[in-house]
């Protein structure tokens, strides 16, 4: 009897406290200062408004009410069809050549691979009607390949073939850059293990290398395709300016900007519309990235 009081009231008795796990202190990480001197804000003022204002007085230019009627021209449908075709055609061959461009770049190595990489890059900073006279000289009638082409009757320049040869000659370093940072990005983790396994370097290639840099593949298109677009010099010294030939959208907007200013004005918005759709695109945010 006493031994069942004790033990009852030892389970009713309340119970110590248990003991918590003693835990180390973690200390919030120290957020990062984003504050920035605010004399910064003074030349990025600037660089915004030397961006802005030009194509904010191209809107105010604009005459909106005639806006469509100027873009159904002949002149401006055959300019805006060609520009549009040949860039497709020109994007095309980009990805064609530019990803292994690319892909030899950032995995190759054997002498000369920067001076090599160098070269292929010089489009993006030489003047485009300098690069078209080159593409002259190279494909022209008597250039260095181009006479080799006439006695088969092949005739590139003034051509569309010319205007989409002009187009990728500048665009192409856009994509490289962009699809060569991306595999320099993605490392070669994930291909060592693919080739351990023992897929073949051709497997690896589109079963793990590609779809893993798709997002930079696509952003390098996207780039292309605007360069492309709005090609100029190159394609004026190569191609010529032929009405439904070789007389792409830019080439309208430069002959027609003092006899017609309102169309010349209409052209160049849709230029600008197209290239702010195809950054926007290209600089999306990712999945994952802030």
């Amino acid at each position: 009897m006493v031994q069942h009081e004790e033990r009852g009231a030892a389970a009713g008795a309340p119970r110590p406290p248990e003991t918590a796990a003693v835990r180390p202190s973690v200390r919030a990480p120290r957020p990062i200062a984003t504050d920035l001197p605010r004399w910064l804000w003074i030349p990025a003022a600037l660089g915004l408004a030397l961006i802005l204002v030009p194509l904010a007085a191209l809107v105010l230019r604009a005459e909106w009410g005639d806006f469509w009627h100027l873009l159904t021209g002949a002149a401006a449908r055959d300019a805006l069809a060609l520009s549009l075709r040949t860039a497709l055609v020109s994007t095309a061959l980009c990805l064609l050549i530019g990803v292994p461009m690319a892909a030899v770049f950032a995995r190759g190595r054997f002498p000369g691979l920067k001076a090599l990489r160098a070269l292929a890059l010089v489009p993006l900073v030489l003047p485009p009607v300098v690069g078209g006279i080159a593409l002259l000289y190279a494909f022209g009638r008597r250039g260095l390949v181009g006479q080799a082409l006439t006695p088969f009757g092949i005739q590139i320049p003034f051509t569309e073939v010319a205007v989409v040869m002009a187009q990728t000659f500048v665009a192409l370093p856009f994509l490289v850059m962009s699809v060569e940072g991306a595999l320099r990005s993605a490392g070669t983790r994930y291909a060592a293990v693919a080739a351990t396994l023992g897929a073949s370097p051709g497997r690896v290639l589109w079963r793990v290398t590609l779809p893993l840099i798709a997002p930079g593949i696509l952003s390098g298109a996207i780039l292309s395709f605007s360069r492309a677009l709005g090609e100029f010099g190159a394609t004026l010294a190569f191609a010529g300016s032929l009405q439904g030939v070789t007389r792409t959208l830019p080439l309208e907007v430069y002959l027609v900007r003092e006899s017609d200013s309102a169309s010349a004005v209409a052209l160049s918005l849709v230029l600008i519309a197209l290239a702010v759709c195809g950054v926007v695109l290209a600089y999306r945010p990712r999945r994952g990235q802030p």
